[in-house]
């Protein structure tokens, strides 16, 4: 889906940070632009979905640090950002499909912002992500759900600690902790993406719904 996430701006804020952490960010996605970054690709095949008449080739993207990669299909990019601080205590990778549309946003640092409020959640997907189950519980999870308030929907991609509850609860923040930092993998969807929860599932079959979902759950931190 084209465009970037968009949610509720007036809801409080939930901070997330390490104990080693004493410096606060501006949020995930800031910071100073490096050079984008493409990896050759691999030999593993996409996950196809059920009209896909190949599987993708797929290339994988590798953080700085050498320990958090990901999947991606490799006509796509990614490029990276990075915090204000020396050394930099963030990085953002933005992955772009083959058109230039941003699909997802990867993040890893040492301090995270999350909002929160009472939601009512139908869940499509949530499955444990393979590469990140030897990191602190709750375990990582993709996730694939629709949150409603007052009747307004909004729809998620994203990882999460530990499989979502359907029923009344509370937004998620999609804070995952690795390490000794934290991480955040969302898809970014338009505001009001789908206009129905079928429309939504209809996506997810598709060869964009099951790339996306393929690299979130490709995640891994060694």
């Amino acid at each position: 889906m084209k465009g970037t996430i968009m949610r509720p701006a007036h809801h409080g804020t939930f901070v997330a940070a390490l104990a080693a952490a004493a410096i606060s960010l501006g949020g995930c996605a800031a910071g100073a632009p490096s050079a984008s970054t493409t990896a050759s690709p691999t030999t593993t095949a996409a996950q196809p979905s059920s009209s896909a008449t190949a599987p993708a080739a797929l290339a994988t993207y590798t953080f700085p640090d050498g320990r958090l990669s990901f999947k991606y299909p490799a006509d796509w990019k990614v490029e990276l950002f990075t915090g204000d601080v020396k050394p930099s205590t963030s990085r953002t990778a933005t992955v772009f499909d083959a058109s230039g549309t941003k699909q997802v946003t990867v993040y890893s640092g040492l301090v995270a912002d999350g909002v929160t409020h009472p939601v009512t959640r139908t869940v499509f997907e949530s499955a444990p992500v393979a590469g990140l189950q030897q990191q602190q519980a709750p375990a990582a999870h993709y996730s694939f759900y629709v949150d409603r308030m007052e009747n307004n929907p909004t729809y998620r991609m994203h990882l999460t600690a530990g499989a979502p509850a359907a029923g009344k609860g509370m937004a998620l923040d999609g804070i995952v902790r690795i390490g000794k930092e934290v991480l955040v993998a969302d898809a970014q969807f338009i505001e009001k993406p789908f206009a129905s929860d079928a429309a939504a599932k209809a996506w997810l079959a598709s060869d964009e719904g099951q790339s996306i979902k393929a690299l979130l759950l490709s995640v891994t931190y060694r």
